[in-house]
């Protein structure tokens, strides 16, 4: 139902994207990391889950996961409840401000991808990602880095409660780093040119000169 309802809505209202394109946003938008957001922020449900001591004691009530599955159980209990008009009205209230938010996010909608594609524009090799993992078993840590090529450089480093997540957030950092190195390439490709402008200003200027004093 919610993924029916997402899609929809991007159709509509981008009519001129691909299905690649419409793919991606949907996908951030009924993502773990966006449908908990809205259970903290909208429907603001962490106290009224009813969890084992055990898992409330771990800060269940605020676990992405746990708050992902809360919204996506709300919406199938309206749908059997009450059916497909009022669960359509329910995921539209719910999520349309999402959907309308990963229209603007560009490359944060697939870091991964944005990161290969950016080394690729760059002339760098293809990153790869190294993940570990630390911790006890009920709260695991994944670590991942980006790295350009094999044992190349490490350009992010990334942390998550997922490999997934541990390798978004270090793709992220690399993009931006790449992002960064570029803008910077540019800038000093502008300066050089500035540069090689400015003495052929000076040597035609100086050949005026000598020609108008008859040298």
């Amino acid at each position: 139902m919610l993924e029916l309802v997402s899609t929809e809505t991007l159709y509509k209202v981008h009519p001129d994207m691909n299905e690649g394109q419409l793919a991606k946003m949907r996908a951030k938008a009924v993502s773990e990391e966006s449908l908990s957001k809205i259970a903290r922020e909208k429907l603001h449900v962490g106290p009224y889950i009813l969890l084992g001591h055990g898992e409330a004691e771990q800060g269940g009530a605020d676990k992405s996961s746990i708050l992902c599955d809360i919204v996506e159980s709300l919406i199938g209990a309206t749908f059997i409840q009450h059916g497909i008009d009022e669960a359509r009205r329910v995921v539209h209230h719910l999520v349309d401000d999402t959907l309308a938010e990963v229209a603007t996010e560009g490359p944060a909608l697939d870091w991964k991808t944005s990161l290969t594609v950016k080394a690729h524009e760059m002339g760098l090799p293809d990153p790869h990602y190294q993940t570990s993992v630390a911790g006890p078993e009920y709260a695991l840590e994944f670590t991942a880095r980006a790295i350009l090529g094999d044992g190349g450089e490490v350009i992010g480093v990334g942390t998550g409660s997922s490999k997934r997540k541990a390798q978004l957030a270090a793709a992220e950092m690399g993009w931006k780093a790449l992002d960064s190195r570029k803008g910077e390439m540019g800038g000093k490709q502008n300066g050089k040119t500035h540069k090689s402008h400015h003495r052929s200003h000076r040597k035609s200027n100086g050949g005026t000169q000598d020609a108008a004093q008859g040298k």
